[in-house]
């Protein structure tokens, strides 16, 4: 087992995975900018090292930075969280040669996994069910006009090189197609410096719906059943929830397989997810895989009673999974409560929080790096908190939800908590019915 862990990461991450590393015995060290030099994973790490100004690409996306950090502080592992440099394949090649653990996926599963259109190629070869569309990356707009005639408009234009929403156009039919190629193209050359561009049909009315995996460096792969994650805008999660109100035994089966499918297509190593899309038919397909932690890894834990990230770093440390599939025994929500405005568009509120008062009792759970005097930085991403419910039915965690909500004192910022206080109001989003379009017609 390792003996020290640099978490290079900030904010309810960098604390959450502090906590795990201290209960299993290992030092940790923190990273952190010059804004976050007041921040509780700096107080409560056994070290704490300065990597950089406040601007991210000098500070927590610095290779050179977090590699030194390491070395001088002689970290023999490195947990990069999620976001920042969790999935980038180059930060863990380089931690391979240093000789420092990275806890996360290989540099090849990173690579693979992290470019779309190859990703779709390896799932379809695995057997996963994919969203039609077309054969890797398109030639040119000719291409892209007769491979939209053979799957059937409406569909849908994606960056290889994608994720957070961007670098996607959904094109109704053939007069908007040149438009959107264009503008697709040009956003992807300036987000991702990669204007490689792929079609997929357009799933309508359609779930989000991921699978948390597990797999280790024997080949042993499992699965720990799904989350919803349809309640989101602009392709960013807003709620989560296990398991599915739309689930069902037998979907729920065939999903899990997919999903070990994939694990076992890229012999893939750590914790990860499998992502699908699922259609009013209960049809899904393969949307993407995340090789690393999720934001809303949370609730997985909460309704099989493990925590995910001693996982992850045992099986870096070269431990063997069961290979047993675990199933919710509970069910359980978690709201991301952000520094935003919910009644002007979800504008970002940064600044300092004057109270904080967090909700309690049986069966609550808040991850959180914030405290009363502390200051929300507009550096980084907005979210302050996660509140996670669990209980016995679906019906009396809404329940639990909105009286924790009702308790969550944040004041001196917005917060997002009068949105998800509606939400959880809202007789549609109480009977399970909603898609990712859902929040295109919720009124706040």
């Amino acid at each position: 087992m390792f003996k020290k862990i640099l978490i290079a990461n900030r904010g309810e991450i960098a604390l959450r995975i502090i906590r795990t590393c201290k209960e299993m015995g290992i030092k940790t060290v923190a990273v952190y900018s010059t804004a976050d030099k007041d921040s509780l994973p700096v107080r409560f790490a056994d070290e704490a090292v300065c990597i950089g100004p406040a601007v991210s690409t000098k500070s927590y996306l610095s290779i050179p930075n977090i590699i030194a950090a390491a070395e001088i502080t002689n970290a023999d592992a490195i947990h990069p969280g999620y976001g920042f440099l969790s999935e980038n394949a180059k930060f863990s090649k380089t931690c391979q040669e240093h000789g420092i653990k990275f806890i996360g996926a290989t540099p090849e599963q990173i690579d693979g996994m992290g470019d779309k259109s190859n990703a779709k190629a390896t799932m379809i070869a695995a057997g996963v069910p994919c969203i039609p569309g077309s054969d890797g990356l398109l030639k040119d707009l000719a291409d892209a006009k007769k491979t939209a005639k053979k799957v059937k408009y409406p569909v849908i234009l994606k960056a290889t090189a994608g994720g957070g929403g961007k670098g996607m156009r959904i094109v109704w039919n053939e007069e908007d197609m040149e438009s959107a190629w264009d503008s697709t193209r040009a956003e992807a050359a300036a987000a991702f410096a990669n204007d490689g561009i792929y079609m997929e049909k357009f799933i309508e009315e359609p779930r989000h719906i991921e699978i948390q995996i597990a797999g280790d460096q024997y080949g042993n792969a499992c699965h720990l059943s799904e989350r919803d994650c349809s309640i989101q805008r602009r392709h960013q999660k807003l709620v989560e929830e296990t398991p599915s109100p739309f689930m069902t035994d037998e979907l729920r089966e065939k999903m899990g397989e997919a999903a070990i499918k994939a694990t076992q297509a890229v012999n893939y190593e750590g914790v990860g997810t499998v992502e699908f899309l699922v259609d009013k038919n209960r049809d899904f397909y393969f949307m993407e895989m995340n090789t690393r932690i999720q934001v809303e890894h949370t609730i997985t834990e909460e309704v099989i009673n493990y925590d995910l990230i001693k996982e992850q770093i045992k099986i870096a440390a070269g431990d063997k999974i069961s290979g047993q599939n675990h199933y919710p025994t509970m069910h359980s929500i978690q709201c991301r409560i952000n520094a935003e405005d919910p009644a002007t568009d979800f504008r970002p509120s940064p600044g300092k929080i004057t109270s904080y008062h967090s909700p309690g009792g049986h069966g609550v759970r808040i991850d959180t790096h914030v405290y009363a005097g502390y200051t929300i930085s507009p550096n980084y991403d907005s979210m302050i908190s996660k509140l996670i419910v669990s209980a016995q039915t679906r019906e009396e965690a809404i329940l639990k939800m909105k009286r924790a909500l009702d308790e969550y004192i944040i004041e001196g910022i917005k917060t997002t908590i009068p949105f998800h206080q509606k939400l959880m109001e809202d007789e549609k989003f109480k009977v399970g019915d909603f898609t990712t379009k859902f929040m295109d017609t919720f009124e706040f």
